[in-house]
């Protein structure tokens, strides 16, 4: 990689164009800090709803509360907003921030580089393209590297092998015999929407998900038209579809005896979908529920008792040329090969390499698993902040709430530091340690302890990706910016 001799000055480089990137970006325009930079390495703003562009992918938050509380939208058509729509959505708040003239997309940053003495990040992308910045912020989430399974002979298999984040537009399925990989969220949107055009469908699960249904269904004209002229109608329908999961949450994560209910709402749904008592038994969940993600879909269940389906539990052996074998020796023939096998969720900011005050590399520092105070900030890594960091996804809410609530913070950290004679802050140490291991205890205490294994763990089995609380928790926790709990350094010429 050429070394770039003049770096191009900025006061903050955020990484991502989803959610959090443009929601970052926003911040800083109120905040009157215009000499920042947005960049992506896809070719349009969307993050995980630029790069999941699979038959049948949506989302399983409500639209009026999977969007931004500062900029309502009323255009949605269903209830629970399709891929086209989110992302499009995006598109326009990128517009209606101004933020698109300090965006650069097809960027892909591979390394960042604190500099002690002169107080600033030196990032550079893949080709080699530098800049020189007061702030950096992490907004990648932890939905963007595929998880591609290492499976005997894979790479022997002479169809397509597509993984669902990157799904190719000309991918051809007409009359084919299709083998999928999976049973997550992914699945159970693509598998239904697939199923009318293939021959013949092989479901490989490791283990079966709860599937509830999903309270879905178009808006009507006539219902935007009420949202668009009195905003009032959208903002309670927000609140409403808000209360509502968070309690569900609470539910899931602190009551075991009411979660009965939501088990014999299940095994009742399941029952009178899959009339094979064969098929039943390899579609109900071992462990207790909630342990791994709820699932929510009104056609899993009819497409997995179709008959051109076929499920199988029993696991892979291998795969060869023209099919997939299951560890019981059964060879089941396939056309075309889909991976529904999730993301290194755990993995976090990999591949990219960010080295702190220490010289000492991020990945490394969390060789023993990821952490972050806040899931924002770590100690030896000045003026960085993770939007969507560890420990801050939901099982039960909207991610905006929390991003917005991380944004909010990481703003009030910016003016307090622009308004001091010192030019870096990191989180103390101790603070740190403190937060960790109160939340350590309650993960303990939480149902993903409960003995499965899920893309919540990371490979030493710690927990890693989810808040262990309510969202009122993760905003009051967030509320304030706390100088006293930094440390801050006046390092050398200013920018």
């Amino acid at each position: 990689m050429s070394e770039q001799t003049d770096p191009v000055r900025l006061q903050a480089l955020i990484i991502g164009a989803g959610f959090a990137g443009i929601g970052m970006a926003r911040a800083l325009r109120q905040l009157g800090i215009d000499d920042f930079l947005l960049v992506d390495r896809g070719d349009r703003p969307g993050g995980v709803w630029q790069a999941n562009r699979y038959p049948g992918a949506a989302c399983d938050v409500p639209s009026h509360l999977y969007s931004f509380s500062f900029a309502p939208a009323t255009h949605w058509s269903r209830r629970y907003g399709p891929q086209a729509e989110i992302r499009q959505y995006l598109e326009n708040c990128l517009d209606r921030f101004e933020c698109r003239s300090q965006t650069l997309f097809n960027t892909e940053i591979a390394s960042a580089h604190w500099d002690s003495e002169q107080g600033h990040w030196l990032v550079r992308d893949s080709t080699g393209r530098c800049w020189q910045t007061r702030w950096l912020f992490s907004a990648v989430g932890q939905l963007s590297q595929p998880q591609r399974p290492k499976i005997d002979g894979i790479d022997e298999f002479a169809g397509p092998v597509v993984h669902s984040a990157q799904w190719p537009e000309d991918l051809q399925l007409n009359d084919q015999r299709v083998a999928v990989i999976g049973s997550g969220a992914s699945a159970i949107q693509f598998v239904p929407a697939i199923l009318p055009a293939v021959r013949q469908l092989t479901l490989f699960q490791r283990s079966a998900p709860y599937v509830l249904p999903k309270p879905d269904g178009p808006y009507s004209r006539a219902q935007q038209q009420r949202f668009r002229n009195w905003p009032i109608l959208q903002r309670l329908s927000r609140w409403a579809q808000y209360l509502s999961h968070e309690a569900r949450g609470m539910v899931l994560l602190h009551s075991p005896l009411l979660l009965r209910g939501y088990r014999w709402y299940f095994e009742r749904g399941l029952s009178r979908q899959i009339a094979d008592p064969a098929l039943r038994d390899r579609l109900r969940p071992t462990e207790a529920l909630g342990c791994k993600r709820v699932l929510f879909s009104n056609d899993w269940y009819a497409a997995l008792a179709d008959p051109r389906t076929t499920v199988v539990s029993d696991g892979i052996s291998r795969i060869h040329a023209r099919g997939v074998v299951d560890c019981r020796g059964n060879d089941h023939p396939a056309d075309v090969l889909i991976l529904g096998t999730g993301f290194q969720a755990t993995r976090f900011l990999s591949p990219l390499q960010i080295h702190g005050s220490d010289g000492l590399e991020l990945n490394q520092a969390w060789r023993n698993g990821a952490q972050a105070y806040l899931g924002m900030c770590m100690p030896g890594f000045p003026n960085f902040f993770m939007l969507y960091g560890p420990n801050t996804n939901l099982g039960h809410n909207s991610i905006v709430f929390m991003l917005e609530c991380q944004i909010r913070y990481a703003t009030q950290a910016l003016g307090a530091l622009n308004r001091s004679p010192q030019r870096s802050m990191q989180i103390r140490r101790d603070i740190h340690q403190r937060y960790q291991n109160g939340l350590e205890r309650r993960l303990q205490r939480s149902v993903w302890s409960s003995g499965c294994h899920s893309w919540y763990h990371d490979e030493h089995g710690r927990i890693t990706t989810n808040w262990p609380g309510s969202t009122v928790s993760y905003a009051w926790a967030t509320r304030r910016f706390r100088p006293d709990q930094f440390e801050y350094l006046d390092l050398g010429a200013r920018q």
